[in-house]
């Protein structure tokens, strides 16, 4: 059996035996849900050891025929691209379980059940990012809904019904937009190359102008609500608010980057002339995203909220790199997506902590905490100035490569996207201000420090947000090739640098 059809079985076959173990008995459904986890990481980690960094195109490729009276095939396989963020997806799974012991208790459905869900939703993570078949992508994608749906609105707090419901409209009506692009591409390729799914051979078809820009905004729209980019973004305060730090995590470490790698994936590998047409609008959303979500985190009194909008402002980041069409720009695009996944993670976990501690998700109920909770403050410390990407953190080198990728080919829309930096500042530096110093606000006084479970859960995520901040070579070799390959597909070619006397 293919190492990826391995690693996608295992958390369902281990949501199988979950199910069947007694509701009373929560401890032991925990640490099987943990160890599950635990083994598909390692298989994620021995993927990314043996994965040929020297190769450009799919590897650890399998093929198997589905409904071949419709050119069906259950088919996976990754590059670059999708292997960073299948390692993501399965590094930070056994991290929230660990982080969120109790998180699942007291919700609408039993412990079993919200372990279950975390499993099932881990399969659909790693199915999204590693099938090459266009409606088995389609699959996973709107499989992915229903664990979410049922963690937020079973296991949240506040108006949680709604934003599972929110999130869920949203996201079936971007799904339609994108079935019917689907629909259109299955007739084009029976009609020159046979029916077929298969995304390597769906970039080879020919399609005119409007019809490939019809296509194309299916895909973007569908993706640009999963991202989410302004002006779709509207579900994601509501959803991060509501749900449990561990359901957060997932959803904007990991779910939301589905959006963005079905950007360059799909809209831009399969629709390169469309993708030329429609970026200068894409560029303008996303640096809007960028300003957008930046002026609204400022404002923010709640401390997820807050994470939230911030995280807008990062997706446009992303988009912006992915859409300028440089290596650098869509090499920094991607390993974004990994290093937001960390820093969200570190802010999400952190922020988790405080508020159950505190019980209160206002920022000025969180005032000396560096007094009271040292490990706690320095973690959330650390997250906050890696999300400002802070030079020797993670999202440092992201960030940077996507400005400067940007620059050689769009100068001015990176010059008002640098702006989102200094608003950065502004809105992490604030509340960490406000909730880690001065003096300790009534009620913080005993207020416990992290556990040894808490800090295993933490220390890895950190450890990863300093390491990739002065180290990132190891990802970047994994990324370049797969992103040098996108750019080429998409018909661009890196801007010539000036020289000498050139103008």
């Amino acid at each position: 059996m293919n190492l990826l059809t391995s690693m996608g079985l295992l958390p369902l076959i281990g949501a199988g035996l979950i199910a069947l173990l007694p509701v009373s008995n929560a401890k032991l459904i925990k640490q099987g849900a943990l160890l599950v986890s635990v083994l598909v990481a390692a298989l994620g980690i021995t993927m990314t050891i043996g994965f040929d960094r020297g190769v450009t195109g799919f590897q650890y490729v399998e093929r198997y025929s589905w409904i071949p009276s419709l050119g069906i095939s259950y088919q996976l396989g990754i590059d670059g691209i999708s292997l960073i963020l299948i390692l993501l997806s399965v590094l930070l799974v056994p991290i929230v379980i660990l982080a969120g012991w109790n998180e699942s208790e007291g919700g609408r459905f039993s412990v079993k059940t919200f372990y279950v869900l975390i499993l099932v939703l881990e399969t659909m993570m790693i199915g999204v990012f590693a099938a090459t078949d266009l409606f088995l992508f389609y699959v996973f994608f709107e499989a992915m809904l229903v664990p979410v749906y049922f963690l937020i609105g079973g296991y949240g707090s506040g108006a949680r019904q709604a934003a599972a419901v929110k999130f869920l409209l949203y996201s079936l009506f971007g799904g339609l937009l994108m079935l019917a692009s689907i629909i259109g591409i299955f007739v084009i390729s029976g009609n020159q190359i046979g029916r077929t799914f298969d995304i390597t051979a769906l970039s080879t078809l020919e399609i005119d102008t409007t019809t490939q820009n019809f296509l194309f905004l299916g895909f973007f729209i569908a993706f640009a609500i999963k991202a989410p980019l302004w002006p779709l973004h509207t579900w994601l305060p509501d959803a991060a608010k509501s749900a449990t730090p561990g359901t957060s995590v997932l959803l904007l470490g990991v779910l939301d980057k589905v959006g963005t790698f079905g950007m360059i994936r799909y809209c831009v590998e399969l629709f390169p002339e469309a993708s030329r047409t429609f970026t200068p609008l894409i560029i303008t959303l996303a640096v809007i995203s960028i300003l957008y979500g930046a002026f609204l985190a400022i404002g923010q009194k709640d401390i997820k909220s807050l994470i939230a909008f911030t995280s807008i402002s990062h997706f446009g980041f992303i988009t912006l790199g992915i859409f300028a069409m440089t290596t650098q720009s869509n090499s920094g695009a991607t390993l974004y997506m990994f290093n937001h996944g960390i820093s969200t993670a570190a802010l999400f976990l952190t922020a988790g902590w405080m508020i159950s501690r505190r019980g209160s998700s206002t920022i000025a109920d969180f005032g000396g905490l560096q007094r009271v909770t040292p490990i706690l403050a320095w973690s959330f410390f650390i997250a906050g100035l890696s999300s400002l990407a802070l030079p020797g953190l993670s999202s440092f080198v992201s960030e940077f490569l996507v400005l400067v990728g940007t620059y050689t080919r769009y100068p001015v829309a990176a010059v008002i996207a640098t702006f989102g930096i200094i608003l950065a500042a502004l809105y992490i530096l604030i509340p960490v201000q406000k909730a880690l110093h001065g003096p300790t606000t009534a009620g913080n006084e005993n207020l416990p420090d992290l556990n040894k479970r808490e800090i295993a859960a933490i220390a890895p995520v950190i450890a990863l947000i300093i390491a990739l901040g002065f180290y990132p070579k190891p990802a970047l070799e994994i990324i370049n090739p797969a992103a040098q390959v996108t750019i080429t597909k998409a018909g661009y070619s890196d801007p010539q640098p000036l020289v000498g006397g050139d103008k």
